[in-house]
């Protein structure tokens, strides 16, 4: 949360699986377009908070899986567990306010008595959450029962049943829309409450954060019954909280255009960008565009071949320089070159560019020293790299940005098999 010295202008707190990820999406194309979106929109100004009810295991998990961008805040484990950053550091005040009334070894030990109760895996067993499969037909009469007998043993808790088969038993003050109370309380108290704040979920364990006053609602089209029901039965004349048409990801950007959240026409979704206004553009954009062009000239998806070479020569500064993650470094006018010969070269085949973390700061009068994570996704996996890129603004950035130096270093673990597949 330090990231920001002002208020936030958008806070998304959005649940991951079947809500941010589309599971059923294999070519993750409403995922990409969110992370352009966000990337070029509003990661300058702006905190993407994912809540989930993963583990750190099964969440670390997914993002091997996904294109997935880092968010800034992580709730896990069914708002249990709340970390910051990359470094994912631990929030020590949230854990110490679960411990109250709680006690796991209780909670063990009558729920050992319900024959019905299935331990779920041992990852899944964190310090404040205890979960169990269940049958949908025999959940609401063990809710119940189970619920008198922790009160018995002086425990306040809270048991929660999502997806038809998952049954949650947490500290009463725990949950994903506690979480996410603590969260705006700690940022308004620092003087950092976000203008608009919007949540998004698609399952019973998501229906918490709707509850939160002056927070806009998302209910992706794919949302679960549970959640409907819910909606049904308490806040079905909320304004602030929609039934999207879309799913997953396009859901949550369509949310965006009806609250008048902020722009929510994603770079994929622009295909000439000559009729963009550049008015106020961020060098996020800047980036996003490029890389966009980078990935659809490969893909054979840029219809004017002369044209697309002669904005990329616009662009590029003919004294510039590339430092490849290799240590090679080029002109940036032998990688124009490269590049003319490689139209198309991944038609056909699994292939796409998104761009995280961007960030810039101005070290000059119309210059931006930029960096980001850019990540290629192929046949052979996902290569990623930390790059920094020397911007000039043209006529204040009305013109658009030429590109002075750009500076790749593998990330660990991350680096391409083959090298000279990766050009820019």
């Amino acid at each position: 949360m330090d990231r920001l010295s002002s208020p936030a202008r958008l806070m998304i707190v959005s649940d991951l699986d079947h809500t941010m990820v589309d599971h059923h999406d294999k070519e993750n194309i409403s995922l990409l377009r969110f992370n352009a979106l966000w990337e070029a929109n509003y990661r300058h100004d702006s905190l993407l908070v994912f809540s989930t009810g993963r583990s750190p295991t099964l969440y670390k998990e997914l993002r091997k899986e996904k294109p997935m961008l880092n968010p800034d805040i992580t709730i896990m484990s069914v708002g249990t567990e709340i970390t910051y950053g990359d470094a994912m550091v631990p929030d020590n005040g949230w854990e110490q306010f679960l411990n109250q009334k709680w006690d796991k070894d209780v909670v063990r030990e009558e729920t050992s008595k319900f024959p019905e109760l299935k331990l779920q895996a041992e990852t899944e067993q964190r310090a404040h959450k205890v979960s169990f499969y269940v049958d949908k037909a025999k959940a609401q009469e063990v809710t119940k029962a189970l619920s008198e007998r922790l009160a018995k043993r002086g425990l306040d808790v809270k048991i929660i049943y999502s997806g038809g088969v998952d049954l949650d038993i947490l500290p009463q003050g725990a949950g994903k829309g506690q979480a996410l109370a603590y969260l705006l309380k700690k940022l308004t108290s620092e003087g950092k409450k976000p203008t608009n704040t919007l949540a998004c979920g698609d399952s019973g364990n998501d229906a918490e954060l709707f509850t939160i006053p002056e927070v806009y609602g998302c209910m992706v089209s794919n949302a679960q019954e549970e959640l409907l029901q819910w909606h049904a039965e308490n806040a079905k004349n909320n304004p602030n909280i929609i039934h999207a048409t879309e799913r997953c990801a396009a859901g949550i950007i369509q949310t965006i255009g009806h609250f008048k959240l902020g722009p929510n026409i994603s770079p994929r979704d622009i295909t000439d960008f000559s009729k963009c206004s550049l008015e106020n553009a961020q060098p996020g954009f800047e980036i996003v565009k490029f890389y966009l062009f980078y990935e659809r000239w490969r893909r054979a998806e840029i219809v004017n071949f002369e044209q697309g070479i002669q904005n990329l020569e616009d662009i590029l500064h003919p004294s510039g320089f590339l430092v490849h993650p290799s240590g090679v470094i080029r002109s940036l006018y032998d990688c124009t070159s490269e590049l003319r010969n490689c139209y198309g070269d991944k038609n056909g085949k699994q292939f796409r560019v998104f761009v995280d973390r961007v960030s810039s700061a101005q070290v000059g009068h119309g210059s931006w020293l930029v960096k980001f994570y850019k990540c290629e996704i192929s046949d052979e996996g996902q290569t990623s790299s930390i790059v920094t890129v020397l911007l000039n603004a043209k006529d204040g950035g009305k013109d658009g940005y030429s590109w002075v130096h750009i500076h790749q270093t593998w990330l660990k673990g991350c680096s391409a098999a083959d090298e000279s597949s990766w050009l820019l």
